[in-house]
């Protein structure tokens, strides 16, 4: 935000930067993006920082002696710009810009609160001027049939939902792409498992996952000292590859058990999906296809154990072909990949998969470029960490609900605890504790680096003074139960002459940058940059809210003061959403 403050800096740096050194055409706009707002402590100034160093890329590397910050420093202009100077951190040098408060104050809060909706597009339109036209493909989730929905595809639900929502934001058109397992030597051990355990059909009906899942562990952990048992599960799945509608018929049901799971699941998290595709969608014909194509190609070897490989460089082979004959997941995943493009003709693909499959999309990757699609370049590996220690108190435990439902448990005592409940205790309250345990979930993972491993710690996701999803949802429920209570009426226009306490001026300073750090969170596909300035964001509002009274002020006072946290909650709200959560109104 304070867009137009920023781009009317920009055009005066760019007409001396002209002047001196007639460099390429170049839009003040596009300037503006690299002008963050500096922190000033102690202090109700206003300040743009614009580092050399970005002003010296986006103009022309090649004259970096001919930029002279002594010229910038002469900037005056008609009351915009108070003063001039330069500071050094790091030995980066940045140009400051000190800028009339009342008009950096004005600017944010009037965009903002005359119409939200236009505000939101604005925004958007300033940090991706120009989304591409065709689709964006997020394949993200994909957990595997007759599995329980584990704490491994947790992390990948919570990212692929948060890019999702971000590329959303941004007027992307997105593809929310859920690839579902249902296909492979696993559904062989899972058959042999449900044998050893004489699960009968109608046992499994009343239980499905728990008794899916003892039967995959048992087959599982009998294979490691048995061979036959592997062999039987090759079997079975070389049955169900040609079409034995015995095998079928069972794969069929243990995966419409398994979709009922997961839509649970996923309405319970607020995640949705565009397009369920299935592994098993790509059979024996693909492959054979893919197969031919590698051969007319000349890039289909076998090596001596009877595999068909593809070289992908001088010491990397890939295989694509088992020596029976049978298919592998790499395999589906080249055939999908090609499908996909022929549906949806994208710009990019982002696979949101933990970093233990780094080595499985190097040789997607590598297979499609080496195939010569000029597409396979617009393929991307988001990577994350793993989640270590994440179980219910009562020990280790592999379903996600389990956790889901003592995080909503948890919630409810802390709420029949706390003095500030606002909502009476039934079934509204236990939706309500299952959304707070969830965006407790949500943010104590989003606020981590992404490619780091970390141990889930019940005490400190679950806070509610801590920086947690608690604590914005408490937030955005004090906003708008202020709005509802306070007796006074929002202003048609902003007046920044009364807004002059520091809180106040900080507050409209953090909401100010809500643009800047979607730019970094975009760029970097990092959640933690917007969740972490999420939650210092709520810091501020508090500190603000025992400062900036509205009850019994004066009315023109306590209308602006209303106003800034109007504004304050919109940006929360956006916040919010974009990391996954549904805001509450009173919790």
């Amino acid at each position: 935000m304070a867009f137009r403050l920023k781009t009317y800096v920009c055009s005066l740096v760019l007409d001396i930067v002209k002047k001196k050194a007639n460099p390429h055409t170049i839009s003040p706009s596009s300037l503006s993006n690299h002008v963050i707002i500096g922190k000033v402590k102690n202090s109700t100034d206003i300040e743009f920082q614009l580092p050399v160093i970005s002003l010296q890329r986006i103009i022309d590397p090649s004259m970096k002696d001919k930029i002279n910050i002594s010229d910038i420093k002469k900037l005056s202009s008609n009351g915009v710009i108070h003063n001039v100077s330069e500071t050094t951190f790091k030995n980066n040098t940045s140009i400051v810009f000190q800028i009339n408060k009342n008009m950096f104050i004005k600017e944010v809060l009037q965009e903002i609160t005359d119409d939200p909706i236009l505000w939101k597009e604005t925004t958007a339109k300033n940090i991706l001027p120009n989304p591409p036209e065709k689709e964006i493909v997020i394949d993200f989730s994909s957990p595997n049939i007759a599995k329980p929905f584990h704490v491994g595809h947790l992390r990948s639900t919570i990212i692929g939902n948060f890019i999702s929502n971000l590329f959303e934001f941004l007027s992307c058109n997105v593809i929310r792409l859920n690839y579902l397992g249902d296909w492979g030597t696993q559904f062989g051990l899972l058959q042999v498992g449900l044998d050893i355990c004489g699960y009968t059909e109608a046992m499994i009906k009343q239980n499905p996952m728990n008794l899916l899942y003892q039967a995959y562990v048992e087959a599982n952990k009998r294979a490691e000292t048995d061979p036959e048992i592997a062999a039987k599960a090759r079997n079975i799945f070389y049955n169900l590859e040609i079409g034995s509608s015995e095998i079928m018929d069972k794969w069929s049901v243990y995966r419409k058990y398994t979709v009922q799971e997961l839509e649970n699941i996923y309405q319970r998290l607020g995640v949705r999906f565009d397009e369920y595709n299935w592994e098993s969608s790509y059979n024996a014909k693909d492959i054979g296809n893919i197969i031919e194509l590698l051969k007319s190609q000349s890039l289909l070897k076998e090596d001596k154990e009877g595999r068909k490989v593809v070289e992908i460089s001088s010491d990397v082979n890939v295989t694509v072909m088992k020596s029976d004959g049978s298919t592998l997941y790499l395999t589906r995943d080249i055939a999908a990949a090609i499908h996909r493009h022929e549906q949806y003709d994208f710009s990019q693909m982002l696979y949101v998969v933990d970093n233990g499959q780094t080595y499985h999309f190097t040789s997607l990757f590598g297979v499609l470029s080496k195939m010569q699609f000029p597409w396979a370049s617009s393929l991307k590996h988001i990577k994350f960490g793993r989640i270590h220690g994440m179980s219910t108190r009562k020990g280790t435990v592999v379903f996600l609900n389990d956790i889901l439902d003592e995080c909503r448990d948890i919630m409810t005592i802390k709420q029949q605890e706390s003095p500030t409940t606002k909502v009476v205790l039934g079934k509204s309250s236990d939706r309500i504790n299952d959304i707070l345990g969830i965006s407790a979930v949500i943010i104590n993972d989003l606020k981590q680096r992404r490619q780091r491993d970390y141990e889930f710690d019940w005490n400190r996701a679950l806070e509610v003074q801590g920086d947690t999803g608690v604590k914005l949802q408490y937030t955005h429920c004090r906003l708008c139960s202020l709005e509802k209570n306070c007796g006074v009426n929002l202003p048609a226009e902003c007046d920044p002459s009364v807004l002059v306490e520091p809180e106040a001026v900080l507050l409209v300073q953090d909401i100010a940058r809500f643009e800047e750090v979607l730019l970094r969170t975009y760029e970097e596909l990092e959640a933690c940059i917007l969740v972490n300035y999420l939650l210092r964001f709520c810091n501020v509002i508090n500190r603000a809210f025992e400062v900036l009274r509205i009850k019994n002020e004066e009315k023109h006072i306590g209308s602006q003061r209303l106003l800034l946290f109007h504004a304050s909650k919109i940006v929360l709200h956006e916040g919010m959403k974009i990391a996954g959560l549904h805001p509450l109104h009173e919790m």
